[in-house]
């Protein structure tokens, strides 16, 4: 038996159907409508709010806002000087804002230094590789986790069992993330030795390592050649999609962004042009002559 209902509560545009099965009662939603709770009405984990910043005479933010939603990759794009690594280094907590707010998970953070905005899991790569050279790959991503038991000497003396196995326990979370990355095979291998493409994957492996909720992915695709940018295209993927992480992404490469991001937010000037879908964008008229450098016939 099936029966239709209209909820009288905030979700009345929603109609419901309802199934009564040997006993068993299910309800569905058939036709979604604007009071539903998804994806688009979450509660944001990030939050800008009339985001403000100059440098002397030069006004690198202006009154930038917008939302990021958990759980998703949305892209940062813009021209050259449009403010884009600045908003970075302001939601980080490398640079402070003149004037506005940044929450994360609801609380503020816009006053906090970057090591602070670290330990609450919101972690940050950069344009550059800052890869150490001369250690291996495994190396790299062993040095990651705080307040490791080896950093004390008189631990190593007196408690080197703790040590040995604290050790041990990181070297498995380390062999894990670079098989989720596909480094496995250069675990030993210097990181100076490595591709542009293996050492943006390698920046990504380095900050799972310290349990990221969001990460502020700063150009990955830079340096990358086409192969390896589909590549660290599909891993960014499997990340979010396997860890429930947030990625909020700088890109110049448009074939990158429009494939992964999903919403795209365009800045301009320091400000905030549009944001919408990987198709909206693409069509935007303001778009194409601010980024693009015309508009469409």
């Amino acid at each position: 038996m099936y029966l239709t209902a209209t909820p009288k509560n905030k979700l009345k545009s929603n109609l419901v159907e309802i199934r009564i099965d040997y006993g068993y009662i299910t309800f569905r939603i058939i036709r979604e409508g604007p009071g539903t709770l998804n994806s688009q009405t979450e509660s944001p984990i990030l939050s800008l709010q009339n985001v403000r910043k100059s440098f002397g005479g030069l006004k690198a933010i202006d009154d930038v806002s917008f939302d990021v939603a958990p759980c998703r990759i949305t892209g940062l794009i813009g021209p050259n000087g449009a403010g884009k690594t600045t908003l970075f280094n302001i939601i980080s907590g490398f640079h402070k804002p003149d004037t506005g707010e940044i929450h994360f998970k609801g609380k503020r953070i816009d006053g906090l230094s970057l090591h602070q905005t670290f330990n609450k899991k919101l972690c940050r790569t950069f344009q550059i590789s800052r890869e150490l050279k001369l250690m291996t790959v495994l190396d790299n991503l062993m040095l990651v986790p705080p307040n490791q038991a080896g950093e004390k000497l008189w631990r190593t003396w007196f408690c080197p069992g703790l040590v040995r196995k604290q050790e041990i326990q990181i070297r498995e979370k380390a062999l894990k993330i670079l098989q989720l990355v596909g480094l496995t095979h250069l675990k030993d291998e210097y990181a100076g030795n490595l591709s542009g493409g293996q050492k943006r994957l390698l920046e990504l492996a380095r900050t799972m390592m310290a349990d990221p909720e969001m990460i502020l992915f700063d150009e990955p695709g830079a340096g990358v050649n086409p192969s390896e940018r589909k590549t660290l295209a599909d891993r960014i993927r499997q990340l979010v999609q396997e860890n429930q992480i947030t990625v909020l992404l700088i890109g110049h490469e448009m074939e990158l962004v429009m494939d992964i991001c999903n919403p795209i937010i365009v800045l301009e000037r320091g400000k905030k042009l549009t944001e919408g879908t990987p198709d909206q964008v693409r069509c935007d008229p303001r778009v194409l002559e601010v980024y693009l450098g015309g508009t469409e016939e």
